[in-house]
């Protein structure tokens, strides 16, 4: 590897301390073949001389560039299949039925990456709930990157893209056409809200309690201590009979009290202990 052990343990702490995520030493390639775009774009010819410069400059935009290089932003349409159907099938109706009175719902798609998730999320509502037409419904998309969000915000989407996990039917009814890119139409994207929020700030700047929570193969970038702070907080600010979905490979127990685990439609799902 070109770039010094020095220079990978220098960018592990700059991505460490301001977004928590931990890279072990074992996968410091990551950092050359993921940096090595930004070097170029900012001029700078290598990876080395762009960690140099970091170096020289202190905490700064370069430091969030290279946050932002690095995490993982990997999604994709309706991702895994049966979160989404639970959320069909069993979450969303009772959430309905439960705000009959209050007539709003909020989604929150906790680390939204390029707005795959988001943009699912609307779909699904539109496609299966016409009973909240003219209810506030509000799907809060955020993530860490603002680079992501702004991609997520465009909404262009390749051919590559859209064959990943979007049903063809939705495909036609739900997005248009422009050149070689796909776009999601006007009443999906009225839906959905982005903003940028880092899941290890003290303070999250949320419009509303999230009826549900979305916060998918994230918490396996976190150490421990981390993942229990996320998890408490969102426990704090989720509604008091939402539900959270985390990634196959992600659970609260041994991280987070007060929780009790459901299943629906071979999906896991959590709700806060009352």
């Amino acid at each position: 590897m070109s770039v010094s052990q020095a220079d990978a343990q220098f960018v592990r702490e700059v991505v460490e301390r301001r977004s928590a995520i931990h890279l072990d030493a074992c996968k410091d390639y990551l950092i050359e073949t993921r940096l090595e775009r930004l070097a170029t774009d900012r001029g700078f010819g290598t990876v080395a001389a762009l960690v140099q410069q970091a170096r020289q400059l202190g905490q700064g935009a370069l430091h969030v560039q290279i946050v932002e290089a690095i995490t993982t932003h990997e999604t994709l349409f309706f991702r895994d299949v049966h979160p989404f159907e639970a959320l069909r099938a069993t979450i969303l109706p009772a959430l309905i039925e439960a705000r009959r009175q209050r007539r709003e719902l909020t989604l929150w798609s906790a680390a939204c990456s390029s707005g795959q998730e988001a943009y699912s999320l609307a779909m699904l509502v539109l496609e299966h709930f016409p009973e909240v037409q003219g209810w506030p419904v509000r799907i809060l998309a955020t993530d860490l990157s603002a680079a992501v969000l702004e991609q997520a915000k465009r909404a262009r989407f390749t051919q590559l893209e859209v064959n990943r996990g979007l049903p063809a039917a939705l495909l036609v009814k739900y997005f248009r056409r422009q050149g070689a890119h796909w776009t999601p139409s006007d009443a999906v994207r009225r839906l959905v809200e982005f903003r940028q929020l880092n899941l290890i700030d003290d303070t999250w700047a949320l419009p509303a309690s999230p009826d549900v929570v979305m916060l998918r193969n994230v918490l396996i970038y976190f150490e421990t201590e981390a993942k229990q702070r996320i998890l408490e907080r969102v426990r704090q600010v989720m509604a008091a009979d939402g539900s959270l979905l985390l990634g196959s490979a992600e659970t609260v127990f041994g991280l987070s009290p007060g929780w009790t685990q459901k299943h629906a439609n071979r999906a896991v799902y959590y709700q806060v202990l009352r």
